[in-house]
């Protein structure tokens, strides 16, 4: 590719096949680091948690983005989902993220891509009110992505999570619905 141009990005959403780019993705030693995983991840182990996940009738929502790779196929370069906040009834209209792009992607869009297409999904065709996440203090470039989505920052915790030996701080971040949805019931007809 010349100049400063960028590869198009394509959001899908994830299938089986998918598992070894997540493996590659999660477990890249500049991303492992910024997520709430635990290292070597396998192929194997992507595949059966694709499996649960996208199995009929479960409500979680999971996309990759893809762009050209050098030889012009389609190579997945990102991953994002959408997971229920868990199984309380009174909890039903929140989601949390995770989302995570494979280090030779980072800074060219794909958070943006995923990111859009996260929000897009929770605000038109999932009914979710509430978005939430957790991210590490000290990543800043997450941290801009989220905002310019209009996550805002609801809490500091402390030595929340074990990061390659240390306890390390993160946020607690949300985004409600900007424009929840409303029914309009005409007035009574008299009937």
């Amino acid at each position: 590719m010349t100049g400063s141009a960028r590869p198009p990005i394509t959001v899908r959403r994830a299938t089986l096949a998918d598992a070894a780019a997540m493996a590659r993705t999660m477990g890249d030693p500049l991303v492992l680091p910024q997520l709430m995983q635990v290292p070597f991840h396998s192929e194997e182990m992507w595949r059966a948690r694709l499996g649960d996940m996208l199995a009929p009738g479960k409500p979680d929502l999971l996309l990759v983005a893809e762009r050209p790779d050098a030889d012009g196929r389609p190579e997945v370069v990102g991953n994002a989902g959408l997971h229920p906040a868990g199984v309380a009834v009174r909890r039903r209209h929140v989601m949390s993220i995770g989302i995570a792009v494979w280090s030779a992607a980072q800074g060219q869009g794909v958070g943006s891509a995923l990111m859009a297409a996260l929000c897009d999904w929770a605000d038109h065709w999932g009914q979710v009110l509430r978005l939430e996440l957790s991210v590490y203090a000290d990543n800043a470039r997450a941290i801009a992505l989220y905002r310019r989505f209009g996550f805002v920052q609801e809490g500091y915790h402390r030595g929340y999570a074990l990061r390659e030996g240390q306890y390390a701080d993160v946020l607690s971040m949300a985004r409600f619905h900007p424009a929840p949805p409303r029914i309009t019931v005409p007035e009574a007809s008299g009937c």
